[in-house]
Protein backbone atom coordinates (compact mmCIF):
# COMPACT_ATOMS: atom_id res chain seq x y z
CA UNK A 1 0.00 0.00 0.00
CA UNK A 2 1.33 3.47 -0.84
CA UNK A 3 2.38 5.52 2.19
CA UNK A 4 0.78 8.97 2.20
CA UNK A 5 3.25 11.84 2.59
CA UNK A 6 6.45 9.73 2.46
CA UNK A 7 9.42 11.36 0.78
CA UNK A 8 12.32 9.02 1.56
CA UNK A 9 13.01 5.33 1.46
CA UNK A 10 13.29 3.70 4.85
CA UNK A 11 16.83 2.58 4.07
CA UNK A 12 17.90 6.24 4.03
CA UNK A 13 16.44 7.08 7.42
CA UNK A 14 18.81 5.56 9.97
CA UNK A 15 21.15 8.33 11.07
CA UNK A 16 24.08 8.67 13.44
CA UNK A 17 23.04 12.21 14.32
CA UNK A 18 21.26 15.23 12.85
CA UNK A 19 22.72 16.67 9.67
CA UNK A 20 23.44 20.38 9.39
CA UNK A 21 20.36 20.86 7.19
CA UNK A 22 18.24 18.83 9.59
CA UNK A 23 19.35 20.90 12.58
CA UNK A 24 18.78 24.15 10.73
CA UNK A 25 15.26 23.18 9.74
CA UNK A 26 14.07 21.84 13.07
CA UNK A 27 16.03 23.44 15.90
CA UNK A 28 14.90 27.02 15.31
CA UNK A 29 11.22 26.53 14.60
CA UNK A 30 9.24 28.14 17.48
CA UNK A 31 6.55 25.84 18.87
CA UNK A 32 3.43 26.58 20.87
CA UNK A 33 5.21 26.84 24.21
CA UNK A 34 7.59 29.49 22.80
CA UNK A 35 4.65 31.57 21.61
CA UNK A 36 2.92 31.30 24.97
CA UNK A 37 6.12 32.47 26.67
CA UNK A 38 6.25 35.45 24.30
CA UNK A 39 2.61 36.26 25.16
CA UNK A 40 3.50 36.22 28.84
CA UNK A 41 6.42 38.61 28.30
CA UNK A 42 4.26 41.04 26.32
CA UNK A 43 1.76 41.34 29.17
CA UNK A 44 3.88 44.20 30.60
CA UNK A 45 2.53 46.42 27.79
CA UNK A 46 -1.14 45.42 28.06
CA UNK A 47 -3.29 48.38 29.05
CA UNK A 48 -0.78 50.94 27.79
CA UNK A 49 -1.08 53.33 24.87
CA UNK A 50 1.93 52.37 22.76
CA UNK A 51 3.97 53.95 20.03
CA UNK A 52 4.38 51.54 17.11
CA UNK A 53 7.29 51.73 14.69
CA UNK A 54 8.05 49.44 11.76
CA UNK A 55 11.79 49.67 11.13
CA UNK A 56 12.39 46.93 8.57
CA UNK A 57 11.45 48.08 5.02
CA UNK A 58 9.31 44.98 4.39
CA UNK A 59 7.43 45.60 7.63
CA UNK A 60 6.93 49.29 6.79
CA UNK A 61 5.43 48.27 3.46
CA UNK A 62 2.64 46.42 5.28
CA UNK A 63 1.29 49.68 6.72
CA UNK A 64 0.71 48.09 10.12
CA UNK A 65 2.52 50.65 12.26
CA UNK A 66 0.54 53.63 11.00
CA UNK A 67 -2.79 52.03 11.89
CA UNK A 68 -1.70 50.88 15.37
CA UNK A 69 0.45 53.80 16.52
CA UNK A 70 -0.99 55.51 19.60
CA UNK A 71 -3.61 52.84 20.31
CA UNK A 72 -4.06 50.96 23.59
CA UNK A 73 -2.81 47.36 23.55
CA UNK A 74 -5.79 45.57 25.11
CA UNK A 75 -4.61 41.95 25.18
CA UNK A 76 -1.98 39.51 23.93
CA UNK A 77 -2.61 35.80 23.52
CA UNK A 78 -1.09 32.82 21.78
CA UNK A 79 -3.10 30.52 19.54
CA UNK A 80 -1.07 27.57 18.35
CA UNK A 81 1.99 29.09 16.67
CA UNK A 82 0.39 32.51 16.28
CA UNK A 83 0.57 35.53 18.55
CA UNK A 84 -2.48 37.80 18.54
CA UNK A 85 -2.14 41.38 19.78
CA UNK A 86 -5.50 43.09 20.20
CA UNK A 87 -5.61 46.90 20.07
CA UNK A 88 -8.41 49.34 20.79
CA UNK A 89 -10.70 49.93 17.86
CA UNK A 90 -10.99 46.22 17.05
CA UNK A 91 -7.56 45.86 15.46
CA UNK A 92 -5.97 42.41 15.76
CA UNK A 93 -2.31 42.05 14.82
CA UNK A 94 -1.32 38.47 13.96
CA UNK A 95 2.35 37.58 14.30
CA UNK A 96 3.77 34.24 13.14
CA UNK A 97 7.48 33.79 13.82
CA UNK A 98 8.21 31.25 11.07
CA UNK A 99 11.73 29.82 11.38
CA UNK A 100 13.69 32.48 13.23
CA UNK A 101 11.42 35.26 14.48
CA UNK A 102 11.39 36.41 18.10
CA UNK A 103 9.69 38.88 20.43
CA UNK A 104 11.86 40.43 23.14
CA UNK A 105 11.09 42.85 25.98
CA UNK A 106 13.75 45.48 26.65
CA UNK A 107 13.84 48.61 28.87
CA UNK A 108 12.33 51.66 27.18
CA UNK A 109 15.67 53.47 27.33
CA UNK A 110 17.53 50.64 25.58
CA UNK A 111 18.73 51.03 22.01
CA UNK A 112 17.22 48.83 19.31
CA UNK A 113 20.04 48.25 16.81
CA UNK A 114 19.58 46.78 13.38
CA UNK A 115 16.30 46.48 11.52
CA UNK A 116 13.63 44.99 13.78
CA UNK A 117 10.31 44.32 12.14
CA UNK A 118 8.26 46.10 14.76
CA UNK A 119 8.81 48.02 17.98
CA UNK A 120 6.04 48.68 20.51
CA UNK A 121 7.13 51.48 22.85
CA UNK A 122 5.55 51.75 26.30
CA UNK A 123 6.29 53.82 29.40
CA UNK A 124 8.92 51.49 30.89
CA UNK A 125 9.30 48.67 28.37
CA UNK A 126 9.57 48.15 24.65
CA UNK A 127 8.56 45.01 22.74
CA UNK A 128 10.85 44.27 19.80
CA UNK A 129 9.94 41.86 17.00
CA UNK A 130 12.76 40.55 14.84
CA UNK A 131 12.48 38.21 11.88
CA UNK A 132 8.69 38.03 12.05
CA UNK A 133 7.91 37.61 8.38
CA UNK A 134 4.16 37.08 8.90
CA UNK A 135 2.61 40.26 10.26
CA UNK A 136 -0.95 41.21 9.41
CA UNK A 137 -3.95 43.03 10.80
CA UNK A 138 -6.39 40.15 10.84
CA UNK A 139 -7.21 37.04 12.81
CA UNK A 140 -8.65 35.30 9.75
CA UNK A 141 -5.89 32.69 9.59
CA UNK A 142 -6.39 31.66 13.22
CA UNK A 143 -10.02 30.78 12.57
CA UNK A 144 -8.83 27.70 10.67
CA UNK A 145 -6.66 26.47 13.52
CA UNK A 146 -7.42 23.38 15.53
CA UNK A 147 -7.70 23.43 19.34
CA UNK A 148 -4.65 24.90 21.07
CA UNK A 149 -2.58 22.21 22.78
CA UNK A 150 -1.76 24.70 25.57
CA UNK A 151 -5.29 25.91 26.22
CA UNK A 152 -6.38 25.80 29.85
CA UNK A 153 -7.81 23.23 29.92
CA UNK A 154 -6.94 21.59 26.58
CA UNK A 155 -9.96 20.42 24.59
CA UNK A 156 -8.78 16.87 24.00
CA UNK A 157 -12.18 15.73 22.70
CA UNK A 158 -12.09 18.34 19.93
CA UNK A 159 -8.51 17.37 19.04
CA UNK A 160 -9.45 13.70 18.73
CA UNK A 161 -12.50 14.60 16.66
CA UNK A 162 -10.39 16.58 14.19
CA UNK A 163 -7.78 13.85 13.96
CA UNK A 164 -10.52 11.32 13.20
CA UNK A 165 -12.11 13.63 10.62
CA UNK A 166 -8.80 13.82 8.73
CA UNK A 167 -7.71 11.37 6.04
CA UNK A 168 -7.09 8.20 8.04
CA UNK A 169 -4.36 7.13 5.62
CA UNK A 170 -2.15 9.91 6.95
CA UNK A 171 0.73 9.01 9.23
CA UNK A 172 0.24 10.11 12.81
CA UNK A 173 3.53 12.02 12.94
CA UNK A 174 2.54 14.10 9.93
CA UNK A 175 -0.98 14.72 11.23
CA UNK A 176 0.29 16.05 14.56
CA UNK A 177 2.06 18.90 12.75
CA UNK A 178 -1.10 19.93 10.88
CA UNK A 179 -2.16 23.08 12.72
CA UNK A 180 -5.73 22.68 11.46
CA UNK A 181 -6.02 19.51 13.55
CA UNK A 182 -4.08 20.42 16.70
CA UNK A 183 -2.48 23.85 17.05
CA UNK A 184 0.91 24.37 18.64
CA UNK A 185 2.80 21.09 18.23
CA UNK A 186 6.10 21.18 16.31
CA UNK A 187 8.86 18.70 15.59
CA UNK A 188 10.34 18.68 19.10
CA UNK A 189 7.16 17.90 21.01
CA UNK A 190 5.84 15.60 18.28
CA UNK A 191 8.90 13.38 18.77
CA UNK A 192 8.82 13.52 22.56
CA UNK A 193 5.06 12.96 22.97
CA UNK A 194 5.05 10.00 20.56
CA UNK A 195 7.95 8.46 22.49
CA UNK A 196 6.10 9.00 25.77
CA UNK A 197 3.00 7.30 24.31
CA UNK A 198 5.11 4.47 22.75
CA UNK A 199 3.73 5.07 19.25
CA UNK A 200 5.71 5.36 16.01
CA UNK A 201 5.23 8.49 13.89
CA UNK A 202 4.80 6.16 10.90
CA UNK A 203 1.64 4.54 12.25
CA UNK A 204 -1.38 5.62 10.21
CA UNK A 205 -4.32 7.33 11.86
CA UNK A 206 -6.48 4.37 10.87
CA UNK A 207 -4.20 2.00 12.77
CA UNK A 208 -4.04 4.21 15.88
CA UNK A 209 -6.53 3.41 18.64
CA UNK A 210 -8.57 6.05 20.46
CA UNK A 211 -6.59 5.39 23.63
CA UNK A 212 -3.32 5.91 21.76
CA UNK A 213 -4.46 9.16 20.15
CA UNK A 214 -5.56 10.44 23.52
CA UNK A 215 -2.26 9.40 25.10
CA UNK A 216 -0.27 11.32 22.47
CA UNK A 217 -2.14 14.63 22.76
CA UNK A 218 -2.20 14.38 26.56
CA UNK A 219 1.57 13.78 26.58
CA UNK A 220 2.12 16.75 24.24
CA UNK A 221 0.02 19.02 26.44
CA UNK A 222 1.78 17.90 29.61
CA UNK A 223 5.33 18.18 28.22
CA UNK A 224 4.70 21.55 26.60
CA UNK A 225 3.11 22.90 29.78
CA UNK A 226 6.21 21.83 31.72
CA UNK A 227 8.37 23.68 29.18
CA UNK A 228 6.15 26.76 29.33
CA UNK A 229 6.44 26.81 33.12
CA UNK A 230 10.22 26.62 32.92
CA UNK A 231 10.61 23.05 34.14
CA UNK A 232 13.35 21.07 32.41
CA UNK A 233 12.51 18.04 30.30
CA UNK A 234 15.37 15.81 29.16
CA UNK A 235 14.76 14.97 25.52
CA UNK A 236 14.48 11.27 24.92
CA UNK A 237 14.56 11.01 21.12
CA UNK A 238 14.59 14.46 19.51
CA UNK A 239 17.94 14.99 17.72
CA UNK A 240 19.29 11.80 19.30
CA UNK A 241 19.44 9.65 16.15
CA UNK A 242 22.02 6.90 16.39
CA UNK A 243 22.00 6.85 20.19
CA UNK A 244 20.40 4.17 22.40
CA UNK A 245 16.81 4.63 23.49
CA UNK A 246 16.74 5.45 27.23
CA UNK A 247 13.81 3.07 27.67
CA UNK A 248 14.70 -0.06 25.69
CA UNK A 249 18.23 0.48 24.36
CA UNK A 250 17.38 0.19 20.66
CA UNK A 251 19.00 2.66 18.27
CA UNK A 252 16.99 5.83 17.76
CA UNK A 253 16.23 6.70 14.14
CA UNK A 254 15.35 9.85 12.25
CA UNK A 255 13.91 10.52 8.82
CA UNK A 256 12.02 13.07 6.77
CA UNK A 257 8.24 12.78 6.90
CA UNK A 258 5.40 14.41 5.00
CA UNK A 259 5.34 16.77 2.06
CA UNK A 260 7.56 19.26 3.95
CA UNK A 261 10.06 16.49 4.84
CA UNK A 262 10.08 17.58 8.49
CA UNK A 263 12.37 15.30 10.50
CA UNK A 264 10.78 12.70 12.75
CA UNK A 265 12.65 10.89 15.54
CA UNK A 266 11.57 7.57 17.00
CA UNK A 267 12.69 4.34 18.63
CA UNK A 268 11.93 1.26 16.49
CA UNK A 269 12.20 -0.95 19.56
CA UNK A 270 9.45 0.40 21.79
CA UNK A 271 7.21 2.65 19.68
CA UNK A 272 4.38 0.64 18.15
CA UNK A 273 3.93 0.88 14.40
CA UNK A 274 7.52 0.65 13.20
CA UNK A 275 7.00 -2.94 12.06
CA UNK A 276 4.46 -1.80 9.43
CA UNK A 277 6.50 1.07 8.06
CA UNK A 278 7.36 1.11 4.38
CA UNK A 279 4.83 -1.53 3.36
Amino acid sequence: MMRVGRSRSRSDELRQGPSRDESARDSRMPEGDALHRAARRLQVLVGERVEVEAVHPRARAKGVAERLDGRVLESVEAQGKNLLLCFEGGYVLRSHLRMNGSWRIVPAAAETPGLPWLVLRGREWNAVLRGGSVLELTDRATRRLGPDILAEPPDFAAMLARLRAADQRRELGEALLDQRLVAGIGTVWRAESLWEARISPWLTLAATTEAELEAVVEAAARLMRLSLDGRRHDRRVYRRAGRPCPRCGATIRSGGQGDDNRFAYWCPGCQRGEEGAGK
